[in-house]
């Protein structure tokens, strides 16, 4: 697609919207202040299983949870488009990837720094291949401290080198920052592996023990949603003929930018996201396969 004026490098400017969705633009300017939680809890019972076979099967090529969250939400954002849009500089844009970002520990002990991985969920990609690439970004990332800095990204160059000016020298190169970043000026390699140039920062807090988090949005970057998986744990429910049954259920905390569609379209989301990972099945098809709820 031929870029056209006002277009950005990872976005197309969406150039015919009613007046409402203008308007709120000028009533909620900013992302954190165009914040909704929603929160789902969803049966894992049939995913459980699913894994658990796959893993007896390939003992030493598994998939986790997590994976299988990350292609889950990859198959509904190509389902449900809307989700993959932004705002910036009061502009609505259309995403041109798919683009999940989480940070990742460079070694698992309480002084070792995070750092930034982003991973790209192509039309081609199923939960096998989401799976690879997630483990070969963050075994690159490993091999940073044990080979050559030369492997880090630019961006997290830029944390480190910007994050230890000055307070008042910090604050100016973030302004001067802000304003490159409304109009698409700031180097690619600042906004690559960048957690908010992405369409969604992910967290699988499950892998610390605890439940799903509600967590803010930011003014900086373009990701208008932020997703947490909490942690997989047992829960009463009563059945189709009124017994109660103990499952396995999983929370998902869910934020994002109001602005970018409504409220039914999102339960509409969360609905196909809850469906999905009831049939795990699906998460070895297509990303961009198209899925009817039935």
């Amino acid at each position: 697609m031929k870029k056209k004026f006002g277009d950005r490098r990872d976005g197309v400017k969406v150039r015919h919207f009613d007046g409402m969705h203008n308007l709120m633009l000028e009533v909620m300017p900013k992302r954190c202040d165009s914040d909704v939680y929603m929160n789902v809890k969803i049966d894992v019972t049939n995913l459980i299983k699913y894994v658990e076979d796959y893993k007896k099967k390939n003992p030493e090529n598994r998939i986790t949870y997590f994976h299988a969250f990350a292609m889950a939400l990859g198959k509904v954002i190509y389902n449900r488009p809307l989700l993959n849009r932004y705002i910036i500089n009061r502009s609505y844009y259309d995403r041109k990837d798919v683009i999940f970002a989480f940070s990742a520990k460079v070694a698992f002990n309480d002084k070792s720094e995070e750092m930034m991985i982003g991973v790209n969920i192509e039309k081609d990609d199923n939960i096998f291949s989401v799976r690879d690439k997630i483990a070969k970004r963050v075994e690159a990332l490993r091999n940073t401290k044990t080979e050559t800095d030369d492997k880090r990204s630019g961006t997290n160059d830029a944390v480190d080198i910007v994050g230890r000016l000055p307070k008042g020298l910090r604050k100016l190169v973030m302004k001067v920052f802000k304003s490159l970043d409304n109009h698409d000026m700031l180097p690619k390699d600042m906004i690559e592996d960048n957690l908010y140039y992405s369409t969604a920062i992910l967290s699988n807090l499950g892998n610390l023990g605890i439940g799903s988090i509600y967590h803010h949005l930011t003014d900086f970057g373009t990701s208008s949603i932020l997703a947490t998986m909490g942690k997989i744990h047992k829960e009463p429910i009563v059945d189709e003929k009124g017994k109660i049954k103990a499952v396995d259920v999983c929370d998902f905390g869910v934020n994002l930018d109001e602005r970018i569609a409504d409220g039914y379209y999102f339960a509409k989301s969360l609905q196909l996201l809850e469906y999905i990972i009831a049939n795990p099945k699906l998460l070895e098809g297509r990303a961009d396969e198209r899925i009817e709820i039935k």
